[in-house]
């Protein structure tokens, strides 16, 4: 039902669209076919064998989202990036990111970050972060995934690359949330969901007031949490890229509903977390555009207009 109705709206005009939270690089190899909004996550047992990464439940489901063919994921997202009338912020390796701005130029706003805080080269990333940001024109920090390392935000370990950015007037996007598919146990051993509490931003913020931060995830699915560092920071936004997709509709929508509802539609930024399944961008577009719990004003706030002025893009 909402595959064909998306199919519908996207064909019409949904006006120009942001995504705050895309990847830069090349994932279809290996990738596998995908049903958003899967109903359910699965347990497992080690003593069963090998665990899979991910747990969403293997259900049929339409529309099915298929990675595209090795070589064509960069053309193949382009495309629907034109098709859609999308502009996306981009993250990734400097190198990466400049072959998707060269190729799209007018539909590419590029990020990068540091890899990580646990690092002996911490004066070569700050450098090179610099560069990217002073001379190469990058407008983003992230994706900041400090959460998969096990570590708060607020560490000081981090503190270096947060001053940068508040010093170059730099907004950062920060992974806070969602993780693992149900097997972070599995795949990725020092995730912590307790360093994704958003509260966790608060020592950050109070030592940086003027840092403007994108809160991947939405925090989810810390809601109380979320409405309480956004009722205290008039700074901080969230995107709702990869929960869009990856947990049951009824809980994403009611997730949004209540960022939405607590008084806070002008902070929620539309995203996908693109990175392997070209078609997934119209598919999460399509849920915005069919919520019926938005108004059409809301609706352009979540695609467009909070993440413009977040980025400070001139409509």
């Amino acid at each position: 039902m909402i595959g064909s109705a998306m199919a519908q709206n996207a064909a019409g005009d949904p006006g120009p669209v942001i995504d705050v939270h895309m990847h830069a690089g090349e994932f279809a190899s290996g990738g596998m076919p995908m049903c958003p909004n899967a109903d359910r996550f699965l347990a497992s047992d080690p003593a069963d064998g090998p665990e899979a990464p991910f747990g969403w439940s293997k259900e049929d489901c339409t529309p099915r989202l298929y990675p595209a063919a090795k070589g064509q994921y960069m053309p193949e997202v382009l495309a629907e990036m034109k098709r859609l009338n999308v502009t996306g912020v981009f993250f990734g390796d400097p190198a990466e990111v400049k072959k998707w701005q060269a190729a799209a130029p007018e539909r590419v706003i590029p990020g990068t970050a540091f890899k990580s805080v646990t690092t002996p080269d911490q004066a070569d990333q700050l450098k090179r972060l610099e560069v990217s940001f002073t001379k190469d024109g990058f407008k983003v920090m992230g994706e900041i995934g400090l959460q998969y390392e096990g570590i708060s935000p607020s560490d000081m370990r981090a503190e270096p690359y947060f001053a940068l950015a508040e010093k170059l007037d730099i907004p950062v996007a920060i992974h806070m949330g969602t993780g693992g598919s149900g097997r972070s146990n599995v795949s990725r051993s020092t995730f912590r969901g307790s360093m994704g509490n958003p509260l966790l931003l608060e020592d950050l913020l109070a030592r940086h007031p003027k840092l403007r931060v994108q809160v991947m995830h939405a925090g989810y699915p810390m809601a109380e949490n979320m409405l309480t560092l956004l009722q205290a920071n008039s700074h901080v936004y969230v995107d709702i890229a990869g929960l869009i997709w990856s947990y049951p509709r009824k809980e994403v929508n009611r997730y949004i509903q209540r960022l939405v509802e607590g008084g806070f539609g002008d902070r929620v930024m539309y995203g996908t977390d693109q990175l392997l399944w070209p078609g997934l961008m119209a598919y999460s577009i399509g849920i915005i555009q069919n919520a019926d719990y938005l108004t059409p004003e809301q609706k352009r706030d979540i695609l467009y207009n909070n993440a413009a002025r977040f980025l400070r893009i001139k409509k």
